[in-house]
């Protein structure tokens, strides 16, 4: 039988532990929350579901129901992910709200506010990310489908020394204020940062390998991942979930060549890889702000629009502003990031394509097939 390929088996082959994100965790923490408010007891372990199906429990270390609200803690594991997280008690206090207004989130104590532009939440938000939202939206809903509930809720999610932890993120640069951020896309954290989620992609190419592809993927994550399918129609084991390792992809393809790669990925993420970074976790590559201001004037930004990019918050800030200033800084991007990839490969008859995206998952920028192979 041949070996399994694709995402699952990389988590698989490392012999890492996976974990929950702080996404998961308040989600698991409002549903009790909110079941306790309509029945007036909590349900521990607390069972919900995450964005691709899957039903983790979660136990409860709090429990607190009073003066018509009702809180509930989780404890993050992050598995075996370095994660400064792993061990903070995530709590969410539920109350009810006004009638129509759904669901409203509140950030408290250790959860940061939102204070600059260039995040994918406004000014003045509390800092829990849209995927989060809607997976505490949707367990909201359930409970109140279930026990009779309106649905109108105030959310306060908060994390025991969140401020005092969030001073090791990148929080307070990016203007994320008064705590951490309440992340995740899949409730899901995958444990790249160690020699054997590295050995896993190499694992991951072998198979791809083995199985006669001619065509891989190498994917930041998994709404890239998704992209990529959507892009090229590839099976599972011809993809390989890269996480922050672009070098390990590029080097060993230099050595175990197949035809052709896709990278793709978020764009900030590869706005590191286009200025030759080849490792693109947070703590050990930034996003280049000088650089990119520079691959504006590049592709037409006059200088007020140039100087906008390099003193921008975010990468996505700086997208944004091109793209209303019709400048492809994405397309600017995938190019040089192609340029990079092409260097690590040289001497290897490998062809690499670019796909730069969104949060979203909505492509931002390309660059075509270059390389050995590829007709100009």
């Amino acid at each position: 039988m041949a070996e399994a390929g694709g995402r699952a088996a990389q988590l698989k082959s490392s012999g890492l532990r996976h974990g929950w994100t702080t996404g998961a965790c308040a989600t698991a923490a409002t549903t009790a929350a909110y079941t306790a408010l309509l029945t007036g007891e909590f349900p521990d372990p607390v069972t919900i579901t995450l964005p691709k199906g899957q039903q983790p429990a979660f136990a409860l270390a709090v429990e607190e129901l009073a003066g018509g609200r009702a809180t509930a803690g989780v404890v993050k594991d992050a598995g075996d992910d370095p994660d400064v997280t792993h061990g903070a008690l995530v709590r969410a206090t539920v109350s009810p709200g006004e009638p129509g207004t759904g669901v409203v989130f509140r950030a408290g104590p250790g959860v940061g506010t939102v204070t600059k532009a260039g995040l994918p939440l406004a000014v003045g938000e509390p800092a829990i990310n849209p995927v989060p939202r809607q997976m505490m939206r949707d367990a909201v809903a359930g409970v109140a489908a279930r026990y009779g509930g309106s649905g109108d809720v105030v959310v306060e999610v908060s994390v025991d020394d969140g401020e005092e932890i969030a001073r090791s993120t990148w929080n307070p640069r990016l203007g994320i204020l008064g705590g951490l951020s309440i992340l995740g896309t899949t409730g899901i954290v995958v444990p790249y940062s160690c020699s054997a989620w590295i050995d896993s992609i190499r694992r991951g190419v072998d198979v791809a390998r083995a199985a006669g592809h001619t065509h891989v993927a190498g994917c930041t994550g998994s709404t890239s991942e998704k992209v990529a399918v959507a892009e090229h129609g590839l099976p599972e084991d011809a993809l390989l979930d890269m996480g922050d390792f672009a070098g390990a992809v590029l080097k060993y393809l230099k050595r175990h060549p197949v035809p052709r790669l896709t990278i793709a990925g978020g764009f900030a993420k590869l706005s590191k890889l286009a200025a030759g970074h080849l490792d693109l976790h947070s703590a050990r590559s930034q996003v280049d702000k000088g650089r990119l201001a520079a691959l504006a004037r590049r592709g037409g930004a006059d200088d007020a629009l140039a100087a906008a990019v390099a003193t921008a918050n975010t990468g996505l800030e700086a997208l944004q502003l091109c793209a209303a200033a019709g400048v492809p800084l994405g397309d600017l991007v995938a190019e040089e990031a192609r340029a990079t990839a092409l260097g690590v490969l040289t001497g290897s008859p490998v062809a690499v394509d670019v796909l730069c995206i969104d949060r979203a998952g909505t492509v931002v920028g390309r660059a075509a097939p270059a390389g050995p192979g590829v007709s100009r």
